[in-house]
């Protein structure tokens, strides 16, 4: 999927629609850098990344990914490694979803979308 046929509303992107978790640090014409914050307890309203991206991992804490109809898509309990502090990962782009912190502490990543 590229973003000319990115089939998700705008108010869906996650700087909208889930601007209490994500924190804008820097955007341009090549980039877009989030700070995720995702406190204990805590889940994000459904939202998008349009944007294939490289996460960089702060602080870890487990967590449930669900789709826009409340399914789970990712428990990380049942993931065979975790990420651990200073790692990352890449990702496609993320159509709707949200993110729950079932752990004990903040979930927290650095991410660089790379816009095309």
């Amino acid at each position: 999927m590229t973003e000319q046929n990115w089939p998700w509303p705008d108010e869906l992107d996650a700087m909208i629609a889930a601007a209490k978790h994500h924190k804008l640090l820097l955007e341009n014409e090549k980039v877009r850098v989030l700070d995720t914050c995702i406190p204990a307890g805590e889940r994000t309203a459904v939202h998008t990344h349009k944007w294939p991206a490289t996460y960089y991992v702060m602080s870890f804490s487990d967590f449930i990914r669900y789709d826009d109809k409340d399914n789970v898509v990712l428990d990380s309990r049942t993931l065979a490694q975790l990420p651990s502090v200073g790692t990352a990962m890449w990702s496609e782009p993320l159509v709707p979803h949200s993110l729950e912190n079932i752990g004990a502490q903040d979930l927290r990543v650095i991410s660089i979308e790379i816009k095309k």
